[in-house]
């Protein structure tokens, strides 16, 4: 499998990092969160000047065999619709990452649906959606590496072609939260019951019917006891690719923004093979989904919304956009107290 060399972020520099922060004209530590996300980004970029460049949000798309089992509301061809929706614009994401200054880009990781050419849609299919995992591994190990794969060349494409250095990811794939609370299940241990929540708009029928499958499912897994095992057996080519993006994003020293329920399973994921990815990674919102408040208190990290979305696509990474801006503008914008004449007053 294609390997990754992810550094650690050099603490060296953290010292006068805080120095710096600590000496703008405010009181200690009264711009809260925007220091620490200044502080990272420095770290992230090694320097004391950070800068944000090209943002991008990569929306992966696959679809999922476990759909089979009536796991969601949602039905498969709304995949490819919506793949096909965000393409001409009028989407969610459409207009956050217009409003924001991001670049979208769309890429078919495994959609069942041949899409015509024109749509510019990446065509990174490896098949046309999983298996169910109810009876088997949802994809073979060789996919799960090609995924990673796939997904680590668009993020270094973007990165050679535009310079960009801050990047989200978004996905669009019915029952995909599926998938996502498992992987929650098994990287965390968490009860299953508590990473399973609505998805698209599960009644409590629905929901309990879905912790039954997955249950199964779980019972029936016949990998080995590893991590990329257990990212085959259960994951969507969609998540995976993303999964290889980030850890791509991560070796390249960019800042990884992350969305909601689906993209915060794929970076837990992503750290059971490389740990250090978490050092990159700035958490957008606490989506709305039943298990990501508990699954972002497991891997010890905030995030910096909780607006009770739970749209995915990306939409609350970009929404924090704004306010990883205002962190990076307050570090290279506001004087500090040697520099004008105020009294230092803390």
């Amino acid at each position: 499998m294609i390997k990754f060399n992810i550094l650690p972020l050099n603490r060296e520099s953290e010292l006068l990092i805080t120095d710096k922060i600590d000496n703008l004209t405010k009181p200690k530590g009264s711009l809260g969160r925007l220091e620490e996300i200044a502080k990272q980004i420095c770290m992230i970029q090694n320097t004391l000047t950070p800068e944000l460049r090209s943002p991008h949000n990569v929306l992966f798309a696959g679809d999922h065999g476990i759909l089979e089992e009536g796991v969601s509301v949602s039905p498969k061809e709304v995949t490819w619709q919506q793949l096909s929706h965000f393409s001409k614009g009028g989407a969610g994401i459409n207009f956050l990452c217009e409003q924001h200054g991001f670049q979208l880009v769309l890429v078919d990781a495994g959609v069942d649906y041949d899409i015509p050419a024109g749509h510019k849609i990446i065509d990174m299919k490896v098949g046309r959606g999983t298996r169910n995992f109810l009876t088997g591994p949802a994809m073979a190990n060789e996919e799960m590496e090609l995924s990673i794969e796939r997904g680590a060349e668009i993020v270094e494409n973007i990165h050679n072609t535009t310079d960009c250095n801050i990047i989200s990811f978004g996905e669009m794939g019915s029952g995909n939260t599926s998938p996502s609370a498992i992987w929650m299940h098994l990287f965390t241990e968490i009860p299953l019951e508590k990473c399973i929540g609505a998805g698209a708009g599960l009644n409590t029928t629905g929901i309990r019917h879905k912790h039954a499958v997955l249950s199964k499912a779980i019972a029936n897994y016949k990998g080995k006891d590893t991590t990329e095992d257990k990212i085959a057996w259960f994951g969507g080519y969609e998540m995976v690719m993303a999964l290889g993006g980030m850890l791509k994003a991560a070796e390249l020293g960019m800042t990884i923004i992350i969305d909601g329920f689906i993209m915060t399973s794929v970076i837990l994921a992503a750290s059971q093979l490389y740990p250090t990815v978490m050092d990159y990674a700035i958490f957008g919102h606490q989506g709305d989904e039943s298990g990501h408040k508990l699954m972002l208190e497991a891997m010890g990290v905030k995030a910096l919304l909780h607006l009770d979305l739970r749209l995915g696509e990306g939409s609350g990474a970009v929404c924090a956009y704004p306010i990883i801006d205002s962190a990076v503008r307050m570090i290279n914008s506001m004087d500090s107290f040697r520099s004008v004449n105020v009294t230092k007053y803390f």
